[in-house]
């Protein structure tokens, strides 16, 4: 009894000072004073600034959105995260850095270990490339080794700057990029004069029946709109030819002799080409 007797007493004091220094501070012109505070230590760690209980929430229902999402939609986040990377991740890492919590989703774990862009060793997961080149130089020799071209869809996802060095093996010709007239992808071609390409026949016979222009000026004019540079230039050349009065003309062709009866024969040993004087 006098315990709460006692804590009644106490209550009411508090009750007091609060309605005391409620009034303080309500008084016109009254100021509260500024609380001094000491500046940190040299070499001290600026303190983190408070955690917000609404921003800790908003990211837990982030995780937990990401975590009831489909399996496909959790498997396409870890394999964006392997391939952006190039590095190797335990699920502890993983769940670390993309929130996919796989060791408490079965599902997720085992599609992503049985994954044809994913390998697994037994405790790290890794993006797997249709190719296993990490540089140029293997770029070229993995080309080369395809003699009837590659799919550059196939290399795209080699390594990161894979296709800045293709450009780059293009520009110094060492090998061809050209478009599939069927799918409309690029495939690329070893530039290499020792390498055998096989060329179809229908290809062939289309290159044969592409009529050329009989004038080379119109030769010229066809190369430049193909965005190709010609290595003559017929208008100039015609031009400087008037200027210094040289004709044009076509020279005639020499008048090919005949073999007569008066020809001294020494090739006697080639009867073939007597036939002519035979008859005559």
């Amino acid at each position: 009894m006098a315990l709460q007797e006692q804590l009644n007493k106490f209550k009411k004091q508090q009750e007091k000072c609060q309605s005391t220094l409620s009034s303080i501070t309500a008084r016109p012109g009254t100021r509260t004073p500024a609380k001094h505070v000491p500046p940190p230590p040299a070499g001290a760690r600026a303190p983190l600034p408070a955690v917000k209980f609404s921003d800790d929430t908003e990211r837990l229902k982030y995780i937990s959105s990401i975590r009831k999402a489909p399996v496909g939609a959790q498997m396409k986040r870890v394999i964006d995260l392997l391939f952006e990377t190039r590095r190797a991740f335990t699920p502890e890492q993983i769940n670390e850095a993309c929130y996919v919590d796989m060791l408490s989703n079965k599902a997720v774990f085992d599609s992503l270990a049985n994954n044809p862009k994913v390998y697994y060793d037994g405790q790290r997961f890794s993006y797997k490339s249709k190719h296993d080149v990490k540089d140029k130089n293997q770029l070229l020799k993995l080309i080369r080794s395809y003699t009837e071209g590659i799919a550059v869809i196939d290399l795209k996802d080699a390594y990161p700057t894979v296709m800045e060095d293709l450009q780059a093996l293009k520009a110094a010709g060492q090998v061809w990029l050209l478009s599939n007239f069927d799918s409309q992808e690029d495939i690329a071609y070893p530039n290499d004069p020792k390498v055998p390409i096989k060329v179809d026949d229908d290809l062939k016979q289309l290159f044969r029946s592409i009529e050329l222009p009989r004038d080379m000026i119109d030769i010229e004019k066809d190369l430049q709109k193909n965005g190709m540079k010609p290595s003559t230039n017929t208008t100039q050349r015609r031009l400087a030819a008037q200027i210094h009065g040289i004709s044009q003309k076509p020279k005639l062709k020499k008048k090919k002799h005949e073999i007569s009866k008066r020809t001294k024969l020494t090739n006697v040993h080639l009867p073939e080409l007597f036939e002519n004087l035979r008859s005559s």
